[in-house]
């Protein structure tokens, strides 16, 4: 199959930039993975402020291969879980959160190519923008060398997080673990608040705050949605109210 270049319409221009050699080279060792064709890798990397081509249509792509690897890979896991804890686990582990994290981890903050107006508003660092462009790498991935290949990358990225995971805890999102958690030591419900929403409609970010008084704990997340930017808040919420208290 013939791949449009990089270089070509919307994309060549002073604002693209190349992949350091040595940037690849760590990023490929981090992902268990080798692009054959630069220019793919490139396209999976290119937000739409760089104009067109870009990754949106490799990000629709991926995020079909990576649910369907991720059902397979919990399905044989869990031999004895039944369907619905197995499709509330596997939405927290293809969601923008987790997505967000794998994205953070493999540092593709550093790679992202963004128009100068996403880059100097932080979107190197924007969770939505860093969870896209993973599902666009997945995709590139299943492009080129086909879905047996990009389900060995997907299984590598995924097994430390299932071995680390509790039982207790399948299929819980952050706002209801810190509700649990919370509760558990009589301890009143976090309050959300909004703290901020720009953005145009169609693509708007939601900032928002979860404030828990009695342990002094104030974090924000941000998010596509009201609702993921208070789970992304609760999320780290959790983690600071469980090595505090």
């Amino acid at each position: 199959m013939t791949r449009s270049k990089f270089t070509s319409q919307g994309i060549k221009s002073k604002h693209a930039k190349k992949l350091k050699k040595q940037d690849y080279t760590v990023f490929s060792q981090k992902l268990g993975y080798t692009f054959k064709q630069p220019d793919l890798l490139q396209e999976a990397l290119t937000h739409r402020s760089l104009g067109f081509p870009n990754n949106e249509r490799l990000e629709f792509l991926g995020g079909s291969v990576l649910n369907c690897a991720v059902s397979t890979l919990l399905f044989k896991r869990f031999l004895l879980l039944p369907e619905g804890d197995l499709t509330r686990l596997r939405a927290n582990f293809v969601n923008q959160d987790a997505l967000h994290q794998l994205a953070s981890a493999l540092g593709i903050g550093e790679l992202i190519l963004l128009g100068d107006g996403e880059r100097k508003s932080g979107g190197h660092q924007r969770p939505s923008i860093l969870a896209n462009a993973m599902e666009a790498i997945i995709g590139a991935i299943y492009l080129e060398s086909g879905f047996e290949k990009v389900d060995q990358v997907i299984v590598a990225l995924y097994d430390p997080l299932l071995n680390q995971l509790d039982p207790d805890l399948f299929g819980k999102d952050p706002k209801t673990l810190l509700q649990e958690y919370l509760q558990s030591r009589k301890v009143d419900l976090p309050e959300y608040s909004t703290l901020l929403t720009r953005g145009d409609a169609h693509a708007q970010v939601f900032h928002v705050e979860c404030v828990i008084p009695e342990f002094a704990i104030r974090t924000s997340g941000e998010g596509t949605s009201r609702r993921r930017a208070e789970q992304e808040a609760a999320r780290r919420a959790y983690k600071l109210a469980v090595v505090r208290h």
